[in-house]
């Protein structure tokens, strides 16, 4: 008896996993399928790959050595990328808090409260940052005012979007405590949420941040100020060496951000 029922288990361990790679296989053959149709509707063609490899390598070609002496033409330019970021990451944090909680189920359990509240926060991630952007241009015209306002939509989303979820999913230990002893929301969420979510809500403006300093680069294109325009007057006049040495002062400054913020959030775990 014992001997069948070792075959029987076998057998149906050998079905199961049988199962299982026809679905790994199935699967594949229709990610396959997926990837040739997409390609299929936006027109790609390696042969159309192909012939413009040549052309890349013309215009890498053109946009080697950089023009260093432009370095000094663009200083002023990237540090109003900065403080773009610097601004927009700063607003959208801080009206990040109050969408997040409201937005959070464990906070309020009613959905007359989280539902309209994440449907706002669905709204907001769902423009573009370049569109509002060029919505803001016209509205205050060509500067960087209207970059900051864009930033801080951006960042708006993407921190509320973050914390919301680390809010649900926080300890409710020390928030039942504190409603047994009679605490009311303001001091529930002032020592039982923010305190559990603090970390993550300080790395989360700092990944933004690094975020918003690429974004603040595009804008410009929009006529948001920062680096941007410069970007499309070079691109325009076929000034490649120029645009080179953007690209180079874009990624040194990245790459020291990148490096500070890396550094305080191993801090903050």
């Amino acid at each position: 008896m014992k001997t069948v029922q070792v075959k029987q288990n076998k057998t149906v361990h050998y079905n199961k996993m049988s199962s299982k790679k026809v679905k790994h296989i199935l699967t594949f053959i229709l990610l396959l399928l997926f990837i040739y149709l997409s390609g299929k509707q936006v027109e790609f063609s390696l042969s159309s790959l192909a012939t413009g490899l040549p052309n890349m390598g013309d215009l890498i070609v053109q946009m080697v050595p950089p023009n260093w002496a432009y370095f000094s033409n663009i200083t002023a330019p990237i540090l109003d990328t900065l403080r773009m970021a610097v601004l927009g990451t700063t607003f959208g944090a801080l009206l990040a808090i109050p969408i997040a909680l409201l937005s959070a189920r464990n906070i309020f359990q009613t959905k007359l409260i989280t539902i309209p509240a994440r449907f706002v926060l669905n709204l907001i991630r769902t423009i573009p940052d370049l569109l509002l952007a060029a919505i803001f241009v016209a509205i205050f015209g060509i500067g960087p005012i209207p970059g900051v306002f864009a930033l801080t939509g951006f960042s708006l989303g993407i921190i509320a979007k973050l914390i919301y979820e680390s809010i649900e999913s926080i300890d409710k230990g020390p928030l039942e405590a504190m409603t047994a002893v009679g605490a009311n929301k303001v001091k529930w969420i002032m020592f039982g949420v923010i305190p559990q979510v603090f970390p993550q809500y300080i790395s989360f403006i700092l990944y933004t941040f690094e975020v918003n300093v690429r974004a603040a680069a595009v804008l410009g294109l929009v006529g948001a100020g920062g680096i941007g325009l410069f970007y499309e007057q070079t691109l325009g006049f076929f000034e490649y060496d120029k645009t080179s040495s953007l690209i180079v002062y874009t990624l040194i400054v990245v790459l020291i951000i990148d490096y500070i913020s890396t550094k305080t959030r191993e801090k903050l775990v």
